[in-house]
Parts: C-alpha cells; sequence; structure tokens
C-alpha cells in the first residue's frame, strides 16, 4: 500500500472512535464499510473486532457503574448464536454480495436514525430483545457493524444518554468476546499481519476515543446521530460503488 493508503485507513480510524467516543457505539459502522474499500472484509471486519473489544473494555471502565446488566442479560445468549451463524457466513459468502448487503445494511440504518432522529422513543417489550439481539449478532460476525439493532433496541429501553453510551460499551465488549472465540477456532484471527495492524490502529483509536469522550457531554442526542448518519450514508454509497466495480 502507499503511504496515502495509509493516511486514508488513520484518517478513517479517527473519525470511527471520535464517534465512538461520543456516541458508545458506531466504529464499526463507519470504519469497516469505508476500509472495505481497501482491504478484504475478511481482513477489515477482525481488525475492527479487536481495536472495538479494546475501546470497550476502556469506555466501558470508565462508566462501570452505569451499565445497565439487567438488559445485557436479556441480549446474552440470542446475541451468541447470532455470532456463531454470522461467523459461518463470513467464512463461505462470496465478497460482492456481502459488500452490497453490508452498503444496504448501513445506508438503511442511516436513513431510519435520520427520520427518527429527535423523537421521543416508546419503551419497547422485553421480547424485543431476541430479535435485536439475533440481528445482532449475525450482523455483527459477518460485517462488524452489529450495533444497529442493539441501538434500536436499547435506545427503547434506556432513556438516560450516559447509561445507553455505557451500556453500550459493556454489551459490545461482552459480544466482541465472544467473537474472538468464534474467529479463533474459524482460522480469522490467525493471520498474522492482524496483529501488527491492530498494533498501528490501538494508539490512533485511543486518542480518538478521548477526544470523543470530551465532545459527549457537549452535544445532544439529535446532533450526535444526524451526524452519523450522514456520514453512514456516504459509506454505504460507496461499498455500491465498489461491489459493482
Amino acid at each position: 500500500m502507499s503511504p496515502a493508503d495509509y493516511a486514508y485507513m488513520g484518517a478513517i480510524l479517527l473519525a470511527a472512535y471520535f464517534i465512538r467516543g461520543i456516541s458508545g457505539f458506531g466504529s464499526g459502522l463507519v470504519s469497516v464499510p469505508l476500509l472495505a474499500l481497501k482491504l478484504p472484509l475478511t481482513f477489515v471486519v477482525p481488525l475492527i473486532l479487536l481495536t472495538d473489544f479494546s475501546t470497550s473494555l476502556v469506555l466501558g471502565g470508565l462508566n462501570f457503574r452505569q451499565v445497565a446488566w439487567t438488559e445485557i442479560r436479556r441480549l446474552f445468549l440470542p446475541g451468541l448464536i447470532g455470532v456463531a451463524a454470522g461467523t459461518l457466513l463470513l467464512v463461505s459468502l462470496p465478497k460482492t454480495p456481502m459488500l452490497i448487503g453490508l452498503g444496504t445494511f448501513v445506508i438503511l440504518f442511516a436513513v431510519r436514525t435520520l427520520l427518527f432522529a429527535g423523537r421521543t422513543p416508546r419503551p419497547a417489550a422485553t421480547w424485543w430483545a431476541w430479535p435485536a439481539a439475533l440481528t445482532g449478532g449475525t450482523v455483527g460476525a459477518l460485517f462488524g457493524t452489529g450495533g444497529p439493532p442493539y441501538v434500536i433496541y436499547l435506545s427503547h429501553r434506556l432513556f438516560d444518554k450516559g447509561q445507553l453510551r455505557a451500556t453500550f460499551s459493556g454489551l459490545f465488549f461482552i459480544e466482541g468476546l465472544a467473537r474472538i472465540v468464534s474467529f479463533t477456532l474459524s482460522g480469522l484471527l490467525l493471520d498474522g499481519r492482524l496483529f501488527w495492524a491492530y498494533l498501528a490502529a490501538m494508539p490512533i483509536a485511543l486518542a480518538a476515543l478521548w477526544l470523543g469522550s470530551h465532545v459527549h457531554t457537549r452535544l445532544s442526542n439529535r446532533q450526535m446521530m444526524q451526524v452519523i448518519s450522514l456520514i453512514l450514508l456516504g459509506s454505504g454509497a460507496s461499498l455500491y460503488i465498489k461491489a459493482l466495480a
């Protein structure tokens, strides 16, 4: 890769984890589609898994008392089932349909967020934890962007911004641990280049996380989600271009 490629990937990681610091999620949604323009998904998804897992530990540890553990327990089992299903699909599916599927998923989530930004969500029944976690676990293992189903469910269960962000981080840490085990068993984490890419990515991710955490208290939920949605629309469209090319 050229120096410009490395600069591009560093900028994407910086933006992705800045958003993660603000909201508690979104790093995979921003980074995976844009990094997939330069690298194979089977490399990008495990890389972002490792950096997400590490940053979840940092962010969740800073807000440990705010985590809604009752909600995480509801999501745990169906999330594990989804992770196993998504890992099998990541290993076996051809790449072009995967890129189109990821682009569609990201764009739909971005449009939904723009349409409903600023509205007070209605409380959701607890049984929605099963479809949310099954979908989130599957999509998370397949594309590294399993946050939206979890975000939709938890944003209809938790209405405090700080508690919501802390719970996202706690949940993604636990789900990330399950994905690490699943990816190791499938061989996706056995590429030695991942270790060096992870070491290079972590300083950028941690710096961006720190900056985003300081901005967290200054933005409204609506402003935050609108910015994320616009970025996602662009990244989803770029995936379609890559797939069709």
